[in-house]
C-alpha cells in the first residue's frame, strides 16, 4: 500500500505534536509538514503535495473562511476537520466549502485512525457527535446530551441512495437508477439508517438537506406542483 501522505495544520502545538505522534505510529502515514496558520499552508503549497490535510480551521490564524483558498491551492487533497464542536451553521458551511470529514477532539485514536483511511479515499466519516448535532439542529444542547462520538463511515454510494430517497424516488425506483437490486437498496437503506440514529424517511430526508444534498426548494416545489 502506497503511504498517506499528510500535512497537519494547526495553530495549537499540543494537538499538531500528538497527532504527529499518532501518525508516525502507522506505517502507512507520512507527515510531509505542520502549519501554524492558513497563510503558512498555503504558501507551503509550493513544496508539498499532500493525500489529505487535517486541519483545525477554528485554531488561531486559521478561519471557515480561509477554507476556500486552501481547497484551491491544494485541489488533489482531503480535508480532515478535527476541531472542538461548534454550531451546525459553521459545521455545515465547512462541510459545504470542501471539507471532506469532520471529528471531534474528543474522539479517540482509532476514530482518527480511520476516518484517515476513508477520507483519503475519498470517503465521508462524521464524528456521531456531529451528525446528531445537525440532525437535531441544536449543538447546544447536543453538548450535554450522551450520543456516542462513534464515527459515521457513509460511502458515496450510501450518499446516492440517500439523496435519491430524499427526493421521493422509491426502493424500486432508486434500485433501477443505480442498476441494483431492489433488496440490495433496502439493506443499504436499513444500514444507512441504523448509522444516522433515524427510524423514518423524514430523517433521512433531514439528513439529506442539512447536508446540502439536495435543497429545500425541491419540497417547496413538489408541494406546489402537487396542489
Amino acid at each position: 500500500m502506497e503511504k498517506i501522505k499528510i500535512t497537519i495544520a494547526d495553530s495549537h502545538f499540543l494537538s499538531r505534536k500528538g497527532l504527529s505522534v499518532l501518525l508516525n505510529e502507522n506505517s502507512d502515514f507520512i507527515v510531509l509538514a505542520e502549519a501554524i496558520s492558513a497563510s503558512d499552508l498555503v504558501n507551503q503549497s509550493r513544496f508539498y503535495k499532500p493525500d489529505l490535510i487535517i486541519i483545525d480551521y477554528t485554531s488561531l490564524n486559521f478561519s471557515i473562511d480561509s477554507l476556500q483558498q486552501i481547497v484551491k491551492k491544494y485541489p488533489n487533497a482531503k480535508l480532515l476537520a478535527i476541531t472542538e464542536l461548534r454550531s451546525n451553521e459553521i459545521i455545515s458551511k465547512s462541510l459545504k466549502t470542501g471539507v471532506t470529514s469532520h471529528l471531534l477532539k474528543e474522539c479517540d485514536r482509532d476514530e482518527i485512525v480511520e476516518a484517515i483511511y476513508k477520507t483519503a479515499k475519498g470517503e465521508k466519516f462524521m464524528c456521531g457527535k456531529i451528525v446528531n448535532s445537525i440532525l437535531n439542529n441544536d449543538a447546544k444542547t447536543n453538548r450535554n446530551t450522551d450520543y456516542s462520538c462513534e464515527g459515521m463511515n457513509i460511502s458515496d454510494r450510501e450518499i446516492e441512495i440517500i439523496t435519491l430517497i430524499a427526493e421521493g424516488f422509491s426502493n424500486k425506483e432508486v434500485a433501477d437508477k443505480l442498476f441494483l437490486s431492489t433488496h440490495t437498496v433496502t439493506t443499504h437503506r436499513k444500514n444507512i439508517m441504523n448509522k444516522l440514529g433515524v427510524n423514518n424517511t423524514a430523517g433521512l430526508v433531514l439528513f439529506a438537506v442539512r447536508e446540502n444534498l439536495v435543497s429545500p426548494n425541491h419540497f417547496l416545489f413538489s408541494s406546489e406542483t402537487g396542489s
